[in-house]
């Protein structure tokens, strides 16, 4: 690929399973630690299918935990994904990943800058990491530990003039330490699906592809838009009208800004996205759900 003959360390060959389009140079890599949440596996898998209903690539290095469900994530919404390996082709690691790799063949390529019969040494995986940053247009760290492979693969992206998200997340998580440093840092928080597009120059509805919004289809979902309504609201009164608990509408919220349902305000502060109530004010008259 023409983009890897321009990084530091740029490999001398590439083995290649699957194939390559001219459309995977608009593929954002999604990226993150093997031991993580619940929020971050949401998360994961919500942005990595939003991302394919754009015809955007997803890049990922196809290790246990964020990075193996950005890549099934991908697939589930029929999109395409790119795997880089720490080792030869020939060799499937994580072994539990042998069906995702087959998919992951079918629909989009397996990369690799190591020789058929290279093993999976820990060595091989913080080099391969320049490659999977080198191949995106962006990378997004979703989670990551203070000593996560992710921040190495962020490091990279910031020598090569990539542009880097990170998902905020709670300053006691473990699994946030990386990501909340990154942001201190200077790398951007990822809020909303929306920050993605944007640095993309992409528009909410994409000349190639027509994208149906994302409506409140989950029980939940529903509950809490409606209760956000249109002024802004704090979590705390949101929380006390649906009668859920704090963390629960929190995860819940974050993963509905993601999908472009609700905004965040000043103060924790949530409001519906003015477009998508009208359209759920609309299809529930149809329904006979409203007044």
């Amino acid at each position: 690929p023409e983009r890897l003959r321009h990084i530091t360390q740029s490999p001398f060959v590439i083995y290649l399973k699957g194939d390559l389009i001219e459309n995977d140079i608009w593929g954002v890599a999604i990226v993150g630690t093997r031991r993580y949440s619940d929020y971050g596996r949401q998360i994961t898998g919500e942005l990595a299918r939003m991302l394919a209903g754009y015809g955007i690539t997803v890049i990922s290095g196809l290790a246990r935990g964020i990075d193996g469900i950005a890549h099934q994530g991908s697939l589930d919404a029929g999109g395409r994904t790119i795997a880089v390996l720490g080792n030869g082709l020939d060799i499937i690691y994580p072994p539990e990943h042998k069906k995702l790799t087959e998919r992951i063949v079918n629909h989009g390529a397996l990369i690799s800058d190591y020789p058929i019969g290279t093993p999976p040494d820990g060595s091989n995986f913080p080099p391969r990491n320049r490659i999977i940053s080198g191949l995106a247009k962006m990378v997004i760290v979703i989670e990551a530990g203070q000593k996560s492979g992710a921040l190495i693969t962020a490091g990279y992206a910031a020598e090569q003039g990539k542009e880097v998200f990170a998902v905020p997340g709670k300053i006691t998580s473990p699994a946030s330490k990386g990501t909340n440093l990154l942001i201190k840092q200077g790398a951007h928080p990822l809020l909303s699906a929306q920050d993605v597009l944007d640095l993309l120059n992409m528009s909410l509805i994409s000349e190639q592809r027509t994208v149906q919004k994302t409506l409140p289809s989950d029980p939940r979902e529903a509950l809490l838009f409606q209760a956000v309504g249109d002024e802004p609201q704090h979590v705390d009164e949101i929380s006390s009208q649906v009668n859920l608990p704090i963390e629960e509408v929190t995860s819940t919220l974050a993963l509905m800004e993601l999908k472009g349902m609700v905004r965040k305000t000043f103060g924790m502060k949530y409001v519906a996205v003015r477009d998508m109530m009208i359209d759920y004010r609309s299809r529930s008259n149809l329904n006979g759900e409203g007044s």
